[in-house]
């Protein structure tokens, strides 16, 4: 049965054999810059400029994901979970609805490529949530489905 295996390493650098996701969260204004998605396009430039492109045509909205290839076997998932920068008053800019409409998505993906899914600690960071919370909806929508998910620690 799929689980999530907790790993420390570089989600940039996915573990194991065969075709592979890359999944972290977005955000709705065209900003990339901070966080885990810097590391991304020291790797690859081909995130961040689908990204920038998908939001300049307004297809970038919460809740919608955007896979792209960067090496054969390999895929970035962009997902759009993320309201804005920064906190509006108590609440942070993660949105776990779109969070979840996200992971379905990669999920479908995923079952189709026949890929594991590999992930920072999504949403916990620059996007303010609740590992705790988190969690549980990527067993909810990925694992649940049969898909091995990797979640990666930096050391």
């Amino acid at each position: 049965m799929a689980q999530i295996r907790y790993v420390t390493g570089d989600a940039t650098r996915p573990l194991g054999a065969g075709p592979k996701i890359i999944a972290h969260v977005c955000n709705d204004t065209g900003g990339w810059g901070r966080g885990f998605v810097v590391a991304l396009s020291r790797r690859w430039p081909e995130p961040e400029r689908a990204y920038r492109a998908w939001h300049r045509d307004g297809a970038a909205l919460l809740g919608e994901a955007q896979l792209v290839a960067v090496e054969p076997g390999l895929w970035v998932a962009n997902m759009v979970g993320q309201h804005g920068l920064r906190r509006a008053g108590n609440r942070p800019p993660i949105r776990y609805d779109a969070l979840r409409r996200c992971l379905a998505s990669v999920a479908e993906e995923a079952a189709a490529l026949v890929a594991s899914v590999h992930m920072p600690r999504i949403g916990a960071g620059l996007a303010g949530g609740r590992w705790e919370e988190i969690e549980p909806i990527i067993v909810d929508e990925v694992v649940a489905k049969g898909i091995q998910v990797t979640v990666y620690d930096l050391e």
